[in-house]
């Protein structure tokens, strides 16, 4: 997307890139080119997503990036049991009007019914703004929180969690990662939940809890049986916040900010839940976290294409109206050289990442599993690039607080860590590419 907040046209593929190198099929998958072959692939917008895109577009002009700014110093300020800034609360309820409301569920009860792709292009212009996917109920992690209570929820527990989420009467949070143990590696969790009668007791410690400020439901990653496999060792289970035992000790600064709903450190001290909050089945927690994760990386990814859009747009600005050494930055080689390569980035970025979301609607999350690692790692470089480079650009007001881009950088930069961290994503991509060709003696293959 280009100029004014991103209204030019999208890049679109031809409507059938079957025999395309880029798509990247070995011979021996089962998933065959003739299956990709058979299903088109088109970014073109359809008429309903270039509806909402207009209307996200206007929502965005009229009530986001105009109250960005102060909406960002509010959350600085909230109370610890305050889920939102005033004015973000008053943004949220203009939001709740339109049809962009819970537009990241694809089926047409909850949400739009929009596919991973057609969500993509609307989830990049959110992106543009740490504030407008919230505006929306669209935002991490009550965004897959409400996935996964779709999914393997009881009834009881839709109708207890999931409406209220849906409606946005409330937040929710996702605990997981743990202080002494490796985020990259959760089947070295350590939080218990033991049964006892018709209750689980949780004990643990857990941070970068993300969301917990003022969330009434934390979603917890525990470990019910610690001699299964690997595996199927943890479960997920629903711990309401006013739980007795639950302690939000505090909100983790966060390169000097505790903003947007905290990355939070919890303990877990003793809280007795009934067992019938346990989500999905017991030792399921791997799966359902799983499940969690693909729509998530394709929302995360294109978000972070949305953010670097803007960071280039205000590089470009500030090189065509900055002058020094005699002429505007817009002449200097080295600028034109970093916008040139953000450029391409970007554009790759949003291909590759498209592509991805395409092949889960096609195919499925497993078979485009090595796409949806690829994205990952793909989109968040490509986003502290760009970044870095609109930076430096702006000088010293780059790493000022009067821009926006200081901002996105420090958000920007723990998404190579979230969702594993670059470097499991490599060594996954790696393995899959490697068992390709296991027991292939490259001396026997035929070349031409």
């Amino acid at each position: 997307m280009g100029r004014d907040g991103g209204r030019d046209s999208f890049v679109s593929a031809p409507a059938d890139l079957g025999g395309s190198p880029f798509i990247s099929v070995h011979p021996r998958s089962r998933f065959s080119r003739s299956t990709l072959r058979d299903a088109a692939m088109d970014f073109t917008p359809s008429p309903k997503v270039e509806e909402l895109r207009a209307e996200l577009l206007d929502f965005m002009d009229e009530h986001v990036y105009p109250n960005e700014a102060e909406v960002l110093a509010q959350s600085e300020l909230v109370a610890m049991d305050t889920p939102f800034p005033p004015l973000l609360r008053e943004i949220r309820a203009r939001g709740r009007k339109t049809r962009l409301w819970n537009s990241f569920l694809p089926d047409a009860e909850h949400g739009a019914g929009l596919s991973n792709a057609e969500y993509g292009m609307l989830c990049e212009i959110m992106g543009r703004s740490p504030i407008a996917p919230s505006a929306f109920n669209c935002a991490a992690p009550d965004t897959g929180n409400m996935e996964i209570l779709a999914e393997f929820g009881t009834a009881a527990q839709k109708k207890e969690w999931l409406e209220p989420l849906l409606a946005g009467e409330m937040r929710s949070c996702f605990s997981m990662t743990e202080p002494d143990n490796a985020s990259s590696d959760p089947t070295g969790l350590k939080t218990r939940a033991v049964r006892d009668g018709d209750s689980y007791v949780v004990n643990g410690t857990k941070w970068f809890t993300s969301g917990a400020v003022g969330a009434r439901l934390a979603i917890v990653m525990v470990v019910t049986d610690p001699d299964a496999p690997p595996h199927r060792r943890a479960s997920q289970i629903l711990v309401p916040t006013d739980t007795p035992g639950f302690q939000l000790v505090r909100s983790v600064p966060v390169m000097g900010h505790t903003s947007g709903g905290g990355h939070c450190e919890v303990r877990y001290q003793d809280c007795r839940v009934p067992a019938a909050n346990l989500l999905g089945e017991e030792g399921g927690g791997f799966a359902i976290a799983q499940a969690r994760l693909g729509p998530g990386r394709i929302h995360h990814c294109m978000r972070m294409i949305g953010g670097a859009e803007r960071a280039l747009e205000l590089m470009c600005q500030r090189a065509n109206t900055r002058h020094a050494f005699g002429g505007p930055l817009a002449e200097k080689q080295f600028v034109q050289d970093f916008i040139a390569l953000s450029r391409m980035e970007i554009d790759q970025a949003r291909l590759m990442t498209l592509y991805a979301a395409w092949k889960m609607d096609t195919a499925g999350k497993k078979q485009a599993r090595q796409e949806i690692s690829m994205i990952k790692v793909i989109a968040a470089n490509m986003f502290m690039q760009v970044l870095d480079r609109a930076i430096q650009v702006f000088g010293a007001a780059g790493v000022s607080d009067d821009f926006p881009l200081a901002r996105m950088w420090r958000d920007g930069r723990g998404l190579r860590i979230a969702d594993g961290p670059d470097e499991v994503h490599k060594q996954v991509i790696a393995r899959r590419e490697l068992s390709k060709w296991v027991g292939v003696d490259p001396r026997e293959v035929r070349v031409g």
